[in-house]
C-alpha cells in the first residue's frame, strides 16, 4: 500500500490509484517479495511457468533510499526504479520541484502524484472516473493501455478490478 497519508495524497481514491499503478507496473509477486516495490529495479521478473518448466524469478532490488539509484539495465534500455518505475533522469527535477531529500517510499508516492497532476488526472481519480484517468496517465506508465512504449499494457478491465480491490470506487455513467 502507498505509504503517503490519505490527506497528503488527496484521498483514498488516489491511494487506490497509486496501488493500481504499482500492481500494473510491477505485479503482485514482486510487490510481495520486495519493500512493496519501492526498491525494485527495472528488469525484475516473477517466476514464470513455461512449457518446459518454471523460469526462476529475477528479483533485482536497490539498497537505501538516499536518491534514485539510476542503474542502467541494458536489456530494457532503462534506468526505471521504484514502485512506479521512475526513470533516473526524472528524479532530480522532481526532487527539486517537490523539495524532496531522498527517494524514500513517501517521496516516490509524491512524485507519482505530481505526475498524475501533470496528466490532469487527479480530479478524475477523485471523482471515480477511472478509465479516463488511466487514459490520461498512459503516457507516463507503460503498463497502462494507450501507452506508446509497446510494452504489453494491462487491460482496462484488469486495472479497474485492481482499483476496486484496492478500495477505489468507480463512478457510474
Amino acid at each position: 500500500m502507498a505509504r503517503i497519508s490519505e490527506a497528503k495524497a488527496g484521498g483514498k481514491q488516489v491511494i487506490a490509484f497509486l496501488d493500481t499503478i504499482a500492481v500494473a507496473e510491477i505485479g503482485d509477486w514482486l510487490l510481495a517479495h520486495s519493500d512493496d516495490g519501492y526498491n525494485i529495479l527495472v528488469g525484475s521478473t516473477p517466476p514464470q511457468r513455461t512449457k518446459t518448466g518454471i523460469v526462476p524469478a529475477n528479483l533485482m532490488v536497490f539498497e537505501g533510499y538516499t536518491a534514485h539509484p539510476n542503474i542502467y539495465h541494458a536489456a530494457t534500455d532503462s534506468t526505471a526504479a521504484g514502485r512506479y518505475q521512475l526513470l533516473g533522469k526524472y528524479y532530480p527535477p522532481y526532487a527539486k520541484q517537490l523539495g524532496l531529500k531522498d527517494f524514500s517510499p513517501e517521496s516516490q508516492d509524491a512524485i507519482a502524484i505530481q505526475q498524475i497532476k501533470e496528466c490532469r488526472a487527479l480530479p478524475l481519480i477523485q471523482a471515480g472516473h477511472f478509465a479516463m484517468a488511466v487514459k490520461l496517465c498512459a503516457r507516463i506508465w507503460a503498463s497502462f493501455p494507450g501507452n506508446t512504449y509497446d510494452q504489453h499494457p494491462k487491460s482496462i478491465e484488469f486495472l479497474t478490478q485492481v482499483f476496486k480491490d484496492k478500495g477505489g470506487q468507480v463512478a457510474v455513467g
